[in-house]
């Protein structure tokens, strides 16, 4: 195991700055996910950990010695790809252990790892298989066997599974959290998968434009986003963002009137006499159905809200609802009743609610 440290880096195309000023640390032993849109930088920051990039400007380290200068195959360090790039001539057997016979490894070391691996990974009826013959899902995971069987400090995943369908996808995450358990191997994932990154990581690292926005567990980044790109890009589906006015004791919403549940620092938000206009963000897993609650609530009660579009989910019922001009989206279990063009309370803690600055896009800390 290895921990890996990011200072500083800047990485440049020609005269396109495409990171700034990353700085990042991964523990020993750390399961890290860069998650992010297209273009954000997150496979460029994995590839300059490889070394097939070099940074612009900044350190990479790796259990804390500085790599910039040394070539890619002697960082020890494993990558698995999007496209598996297994050699197609080769049986399942001789793509796994290439790498170990081309460092020429001790056969019963060879042997040893070779028969692990296959076990871990459910491999041993496959080894004299061609990877024409195997399945997508089966190809990612001779991929995964390469990059274990090495014993590397790092594993590097450059979103392994967006080539498969959601039920294999689903599969192999269960797959990679049984395998980081198993060896506690260092490992960076890279994807614009927002579920990976939440089931996945024991820290998340948003990235847009070439910027680290926020990082933290999963939790922390679900429940306290920094801003509104955050809040909106992790949680399927995306945080409600409604145009809304605070006040000292309450926020406004299409003329109703949410009260608050602690007292604003003025000092820190200036509120005018007319209020101040804001985001207010509200998970649609948080809401609840007024009905279900009771009448007896201490929750905000968004009111008389028309139910446009209802998805059944099996368990969940997704709404979508139109509160005066603006549209949200509720997440709501099997007993609520209520039904397309009829109105619904819908209620919520607002001790779960969000504030964002309007023109900065950062989270306001009312409460």
């Amino acid at each position: 195991m290895a921990s890996v440290t990011l200072k500083n880096i800047y990485k440049s195309f020609g005269y396109v700055e495409v990171l700034h000023n990353i700085n990042l640390e991964v523990d020993e032993g750390a399961f890290v996910v860069l998650v992010g849109p297209s273009g954000c930088g997150k496979s460029t920051t994995l590839r300059l950990i490889a070394g097939l990039e070099d940074a612009t400007e900044g350190e990479v380290l790796i259990n804390k010695r500085v790599v910039n200068l040394i070539e890619p195959q002697h960082r020890n360090i494993a990558m698995v790809f999007q496209n598996y790039a297994l050699y197609p001539h080769k049986n399942v057997r001789e793509n796994i252990i290439f790498g170990l016979k081309r460092a020429k490894a001790p056969k019963d070391l060879i042997n040893r790892r070779l028969e692990r691996v296959s076990r871990i990974l459910e491999l041993e009826d496959l080894l004299d298989r061609k990877p024409a013959q195997l399945s997508g899902g089966q190809r990612q995971r001779v991929a995964m066997g390469r990059a274990i069987v090495r014993d590397a400090d790092v594993f590097l995943f450059d979103e392994p599974l967006s080539n498969l369908d959601a039920k294999l996808r689903h599969q192999m995450r269960s797959e990679i959290r049984r395998i980081h358990r198993e060896y506690k191997t260092t490992s960076i994932y890279v994807t614009h998968d927002q579920v990976e990154a939440m089931t996945l990581g024991d820290k998340v690292v948003v990235m847009r434009d070439g910027f680290i926005e926020q990082h933290g567990s999963p939790m922390e980044i679900y429940l306290k986003p920094n801003n509104i790109f955050v809040a909106t890009f992790i949680g399927a589906p995306s945080m409600n963002m409604l145009d809304a006015t605070l006040f000292p004791g309450f926020v406004e919403l299409e003329g109703q009137k949410l009260m608050l549940t602690k007292r604003i620092n003025e000092n820190d938000i200036p509120l005018p006499k007319e209020g101040k206009k804001l985001k207010l963000g509200i998970r649609p897993d948080f809401f609840l159905d007024e009905d279900i609650v009771g009448k007896e609530t201490h929750l905000a009660i968004i009111r008389n809200a028309h139910i446009d579009i209802i998805e059944p989910l099996g368990f969940d019922r997704e709404l979508d609802v139109q509160v005066g001009n603006q549209a949200l989206k509720a997440r709501l279990d099997l007993r609520t009743m209520a039904k397309e063009g009829e109105t619904i309370n819908l209620c919520f803690d607002m001790e779960r609610a969000h504030f964002f600055d309007v023109g900065t896009e950062k989270r306001l800390s009312i409460h």
